[in-house]
């Protein structure tokens, strides 16, 4: 782009041709080498034992891309970026998917510095896509209510009286039936659909005090704060609204616990909102 920006189209395709016959005698006989569109190529090489025979034949591409290129006197240089991609793999593929495995690795090619090579991680890509499949059934499942709470009672172990309860976060997954936290929440530490569960989780919770309070019983209610919710600018004012939803529940009878590693994160705006906290009247727990 920049070569025909400044010497015109003329340059640039001569440049295109000069390079692309270089580049096609940098590969073996059998190998293809193909122009996909503007200034990218896509080369199928063929018969490769391992990964490292690979190697000599991309650092002769690179090379044949970046030789200069004289054209009317001027000249002109210009350098490549490698995406690389192996045939066959562990899961199904074709050629589709295989051309957009090597596009995704020729980006981190040219987010690494360009002018040299980089091979597609199969077991990253696979670890990303699962990654994101499960965000995607985490924010299914809560607007699907596949959410609960557990209210697990606190007592006091002198008098044996329940002094309270702690709210535990449950998912009725309809095909992996009731999973724990450590099943899902790592998924979400830090992604926004922490703050969503974390708000869904005070809103439950303010909705069980309001109805135990209904029929005589009034005990308060803790729950544990993540880290990403915590620190979110408009944290209190989430809080307030969440609190003015439910004005029937006193303030002092929720509690909120918070990992004293979430705490120590950003001290100053942890203070401030323990300080919030206390003038609503909510207590708060390291």
């Amino acid at each position: 782009k920049a070569i025909n920006d400044n010497h015109g189209h003329d340059a640039g395709d001569h440049l295109l041709i000069v390079v692309a016959d270089r580049m096609k005698h940098a590969l073996r006989e059998g190998d293809t080498l193909a122009r996909l569109g503007g200034d990218e190529f896509v080369a199928v090489l063929l018969d490769l034992p391992d990964i490292e025979s690979c190697v000599p034949m991309l650092a002769r591409l690179l090379d044949a891309a970046a030789e200069e290129v004289m054209y009317k006197g001027r000249a002109l240089r210009v350098s490549a970026s490698l995406g690389v991609t192996f045939y066959p793999q562990v899961e199904d593929i074709d050629a589709d998917q295989l051309l957009r495995q090597a596009d995704q690795a020729m980006y981190q090619a040219k987010l690494a510095g360009k002018n040299r090579y980089h091979i597609f991680d199969m077991a990253q890509d696979r670890a990303v896509r699962g990654y994101h499949e499960s965000l995607e059934r985490i924010q299914q499942g809560l607007a699907e209510r596949e959410f609960v709470l557990h209210y697990q009672p606190k007592v006091n172990m002198r008098s044996g009286q329940v002094v309270g309860f702690e709210a535990l976060i449950r998912w009725r997954h309809p095909a992996r039936g009731p999973l724990l936290p450590a099943h899902f929440l790592p998924v979400v530490e830090d992604h926004p659909l922490a703050v969503a569960i974390g708000d869904w989780v005070i809103e439950t919770a303010l909705a069980q005090i309001a109805a135990w309070r209904a029929i005589g019983i009034e005990l308060p209610v803790s729950v544990n704060l993540g880290a990403r919710q915590l620190q979110q600018a408009d944290f209190m004012a989430s809080l307030r609204a969440l609190l003015a939803g439910r004005p029937e529940v006193p303030p002092d009878q929720l509690e909120l616990e918070v990992l004293e590693t979430s705490a120590l994160e950003d001290i100053a705006q942890v203070s401030r909102v323990i300080e919030d906290c206390l003038a609503l009247g909510i207590q708060f727990a390291l």
